[in-house]
Parts: structure tokens; C-alpha cells; sequence
């Protein structure tokens, strides 16, 4: 296992981070603790879950697989999207995050999270009470590092002047989605990422399943067939176009498309750790294999040459 520094902090990670949301929602406590097991024993020691993740299972299985060797894994949380009906119950208040993180560690069962992520970003509240917020957590020795998730890049950058200005704990990483389908964070947060030295826990390496080649044809199951948003981000032509391309080179070449398509997210420069997630066994095998497998850049040019890359962060594009 190769261990990354994440971002500007001290903490090293593993070069992979096992998703939890399916802990409780998809995988019982029992397979739960097979994929936790079997990502330890590939010397995983990075788990990313949060709040609303199985209604709070997902933290409260975490919590229960880590407990005897707390010190030597780093989990991760994340508070904004809502938890109750109440009108304060959602968002990155002081009152709504300081509610949450205790209700965290009780189901976590820990006396700290190493890193705490801003789950998304808050239009309704000051990004000065939220990151004021966050470092009391560090002070109070609750959190260790502070993260952003699904941030813009200006939000990001907005969030580190301000971290600066009032002197308080810096971002340490960030978490945006990325896989071969959807690039936009190559136009700017990615470049951010690296010029900033924050770390990045992508989400979403197989595009909501989109790039293991389930889905071909239109034979929709799982998230693909229930969830609406899954189908705008994922359905249209072009996105079938680049995994038909992508399924076919795979086949070709021997290669499992689950453990290449993670391998191409993790061969950015940029990225610290993809976050995988499985409900069984057989699911988290070949994401595991990715970890073997060194992409070169002639592979990763070829298969970014599958999708449409975004366009450049500036207007002129004549001049690059």
C-alpha cells in the first residue's frame, strides 16, 4: 500500500479510501464488517462516511469496526444536508454543525474525527461562522482537520482567505466527484487542488456504476433505475458513446473495467485517494485490484480521449 500526505496537513492515508454509505443501506452489518476486513487487510487505513449516510447506520457500523483500533485509522464525517424536518436542522450553522458532531461521535463512538468535511456548500450562512465553527471542534481537540465537499473552486478559495484572515484552522482537502465521465473538476478545482497543496478524496470513480458496464444497453438496476438525480447526471448519448469505447478497450486488453477506471482517477496528479464502495465482496475485489494496477500515461491519454474533457478554466482558449 502506498501511503500519500493529505494535502498540507501531517496525516498520511492510504492511496485508497473505502466509501461507508453502503454500510446499513445495501450491505447488512455482517458484509459490512467482510468489505471493512478486506480493505484493512489490503492495508486500507482511510474510511469516509457522514451524517445522513443509512439515516446514521453507516456511522454507527463504522464506529463499531474501528473501536479496538481506533489510533490507527483515519475516518472521516460530514455535516449540511438536513436531518429532521425543523428549519435549523440542515445546513453549516453554528448550531446545526455543533448538533451534529456530537450526535457523530456518539454514533461513531469516538472521542475524535480526523477529518470533518463541510458536506456541501451553505448560501443561507456565513462562511466565517462555519469555519469559526470548525475550529473551535479542532481547539476542543473533537476534529483534527477540516474538509470541503462539493465546493466550487472559488468556494474553496473563498474558505482558505478566509481560514487566513481570521487565522483559524486551514482546509486540508477536499472532496469533489471525478471519473471519466464527468471531468469538470480538471478545469479548475483539480489545478486549485494541486497549486492550494489540499488533498482530494474524489468521489465517485465509476460513475454511479456507469463505467463497470452494467448499464449497457439501457439495462438499468440499482441507483441508475431509482434515482432521478443519477439519471441526469449520468444518462445521455455521449456519456453511452465513451462506455461503450471504454468497455470495449477493457475487454480487449484484459483489463476489468472497475479496477481501470478507478486506476485512471487515481493517475491524476492531483488526487490523494479515490473513494471506492461496494455492498458485497465481489463489488470491492476488483476496486481493491486498482491499487495493482500503474496506469501509464499513453493508457490514461487513450482513455481520456473516450470522454469529453472540460473546457479551460480562462476564454482564451487560442492561446494554449
Amino acid at each position: 500500500m502506498k501511503f500519500k500526505k493529505l494535502g498540507n496537513s501531517g496525516l498520511k492515508v492510504s492511496s485508497l479510501c473505502l466509501g461507508t454509505m453502503t454500510f446499513g443501506d445495501g450491505a447488512d452489518e455482517n458484509t459490512s464488517k467482510q468489505l471493512y476486513k478486506m480493505a484493512r487487510n489490503k492495508g486500507i487505513n482511510f474510511f469516509d462516511c457522514a451524517n445522513v449516510y443509512g439515516e446514521g447506520k453507516s456511522e454507527k457500523i463504522l464506529g463499531k469496526l474501528i473501536h479496538e483500533h481506533r489510533d490507527e485509522v483515519i475516518i472521516t464525517t460530514k455535516a449540511y444536508y438536513p436531518t429532521g424536518k425543523g428549519v435549523n436542522e440542515n445546513g453549516l450553522s453554528k448550531k446545526h454543525l455543533t448538533i451534529e458532531l456530537e450526535e457523530s461521535l456518539k454514533r461513531l463512538n469516538t472521542d475524535y474525527i480526523d477529518v470533518y468535511y463541510l458536506h456541501c456548500f451553505d448560501t443561507d450562512t456565513p462562511l466565517e461562522e462555519s469555519l469559526s465553527t470548525l475550529n473551535n471542534f479542532v481547539k476542543q481537540g473533537k476534529i483534527f482537520y477540516v474538509g470541503l465537499s462539493n465546493f466550487a473552486a472559488w468556494q474553496v478559495m473563498k474558505a482558505i482567505s478566509i481560514t487566513k484572515q481570521l487565522n483559524t484552522m486551514p482546509i486540508s482537502c477536499i472532496q469533489p466527484m471525478y471519473n471519466l465521465l464527468k471531468r469538470q473538476c480538471e478545469s479548475e478545482i483539480l489545478p486549485m487542488a494541486m497549486s492550494e497543496k489540499l488533498g482530494v478524496a474524489s468521489y465517485s470513480p465509476l460513475g454511479g456504476g456507469m463505467l463497470t458496464g452494467k448499464y449497457q444497453g439501457k439495462n438499468l438496476e440499482g441507483r441508475l433505475k431509482n434515482s432521478e438525480m443519477y439519471q441526469k447526471r449520468y444518462l445521455d448519448n455521449e456519456n453511452d458513446k465513451a462506455v461503450n469505447r471504454f468497455i470495449k478497450f477493457a475487454k480487449d486488453n484484459n483489463y476489468n473495467p472497475v479496477s481501470l477506471a478507478i486506476a485512471w482517477v487515481s493517475s491524476h496528479p492531483a488526487i490523494t485517494a479515490p473513494i471506492i464502495g461496494a455492498r458485497n465482496m465481489a463489488q470491492l475485489e476488483p476496486a481493491l485490484a486498482s491499487l495493482d494496477f500503474d496506469i501509464s500515461a499513453e493508457i490514461r491519454n487513450e482513455l481520456s480521449s473516450m470522454s469529453l474533457a472540460p473546457e479551460i478554466a480562462t476564454d482564451r482558449s487560442e492561446e494554449e
